[in-house]
């Protein structure tokens, strides 16, 4: 079985997630400032509709899991499985096709966490852009909020409204990476429970971090396509790939 010394602990694969609640906001955003973003990796954005790609923030609080408690942050992109190529577009049904056909995944540009073996697990293990954040989670509200800083600059201040419920099904999709010039790709397996979902649904505010200028770029703030929360998530990762 194969296993990861992390601080002097040793970390099992798979990393099992046991309790954690997470809330997200996916947004369409311009698919040229998307590639702009990405530029340091060897993937391409997703076309969800001609020029536009999907950019998802979640926040996540971990309960309990192999990597200990904490929160995390996250910026995604979809993209495109490495070697796909880029098929042309002809309109917003070609597009959603284009997705079904050629499948996608979850690159991650940026994952803030609150406590430091975690960071370096991720990092170590899978590649992931770990690093150490100022993350202020308010989730016992009917409105979830996430307040982030880095360095002490803020980045931003995201406020979800959850939905109406929706069946929660387990799902298990590929998480990109690209760390130390060297691609990962991680098999993850998600099983939501107690999820919601609604179109909009989000207020975002963004600080004068740098993160917070490329979410600009981007087109943020504006509308939401849509908002989704899980209030238990159990997950698995396992070991990545190079590619």
């Amino acid at each position: 079985m194969a296993s990861h010394l992390i601080q002097g602990r040793r970390v099992t694969m798979p990393v099992e997630v046991r309790d954690a609640s997470v809330c997200g906001a996916t947004y369409l955003v311009r698919a040229d400032a998307a590639r702009a973003v990405l530029a340091y990796s060897d993937l391409d954005v997703t076309e969800a509709l001609p020029g536009k790609a999907l950019c998802t923030l979640v926040f996540v609080r971990y309960g309990d899991s192999d990597l200990d408690s904490y929160n995390e942050f996250g910026v995604a992109f979809m993209v495109r499985p490495p070697g796909s190529g880029r098929p042309p577009a002809h309109g917003a049904l070609a597009g959603v096709r284009d997705l079904r056909a050629h499948g996608t995944g979850a690159f991650i540009h940026w994952l803030p966490v609150d406590q430091g073996f975690t960071m370096e697990a991720g990092r170590t293990i899978w590649g992931f852009p770990k690093e150490l954040a100022e993350i202020d989670l308010r989730l016992s509200s009917p409105y979830k909020r996430c307040v982030l800083r880095k360095d002490g600059r803020l980045v931003l201040d995201l406020l979800i409204r959850p939905g109406v419920p929706v069946l929660g099904a387990p799902t298990t999709m590929d998480a990109y990476s690209h760390l130390d010039g060297v691609t990962r790709r991680t098999r993850w397996t998600m099983r939501p429970h107690g999820v919601r979902a609604r179109p909009g649904g989000a207020l975002i505010r963004l600080g004068n971090h740098p993160i917070a200028k490329e979410l600009s770029e981007l087109g943020l703030p504006k509308r939401a396509l849509m908002t989704t929360t899980a209030t238990h998530l159990t997950m698995s990762f396992n070991n990545p790939t190079q590619l």
